[in-house]
């Protein structure tokens, strides 16, 4: 059976709780990979609205989303326009204010910690919390409620506040081969063909079908 279209706006037949992210994100500092789904029985649409949060053109950093993620409700992206100024004795952000004499508002006032980065084949756990800067490597996975806020190597489980890293799904030799081969990027006819192999953990399997 062939994979869906990735514009598929609800592939799920019966649930719109679900859908590929391509298919509802239009926003310019926004790229997603194809698969890649956000669920929310409130309505996966409002995922810009509800997940991505101080997300603001003038800043200009960039939500990045690999291939196949898998992002559950209320998964919460925290972006550069969150930060206040901490180059002085204070903090508050008079110039959002319009109070006279504040020193503006600008990417480098507020810290700019460069784009958030989510690799391919994530698992993001519902309520998990991804720092401004944040870069996600393939084949990790977020806990439920997870703060994170340091990078995350590829294939790392984290849970916790503060995010931690408890434990990598494979082994270090395993984890550099399936960086190697990179199944996300075969055509979409040859992932459909291999699925098996794919949701297996036989690495001699998955290196034949290459």
């Amino acid at each position: 059976m062939p994979l869906p279209d990735p514009l598929t706006r609800h592939p799920i037949p019966g649930w719109k709780g679900t859908a590929f992210l391509k298919a509802i994100i239009d926003h310019p500092l926004i790229d997603v990979g194809d698969y890649s789904y956000y669920d929310d029985s409130r309505g996966p649409e409002h995922f810009v609205a509800r997940c991505v949060r101080y997300h603001f053109d003038f800043i200009g950093d960039r939500l990045i989303i690999g291939k196949f993620v898998a992002i559950a409700q209320a998964a919460q992206f925290i972006m550069n326009g969150a930060n206040h100024p901490m180059g002085g004795f204070s903090t508050f952000p008079f110039a959002m204010f319009g109070v006279e004499g504040a020193p503006p508002v600008t990417p480098g006032a507020l810290g700019h910690r460069g784009d958030t980065v989510i690799g391919n084949d994530v698992w993001i756990g519902r309520e998990a919390v991804i720092m401004p800067g944040i870069s996600v490597g393939d084949g990790a996975i977020i806990g439920t409620r997870a703060q994170v806020s340091r990078d995350v190597p590829p294939y790392a489980v984290v849970v916790g506040n503060p995010g931690t890293v408890v434990k990598t799904r494979f082994p270090p030799e395993i984890v550099t081969e399936l960086l190697a081969i990179r199944w996300w990027d075969w055509e979409p006819e040859k992932i459909a063909r291999n699925i098996g192999v794919i949701s297996a953990a036989d690495i001699d399997a998955l290196r034949a079908a290459v």
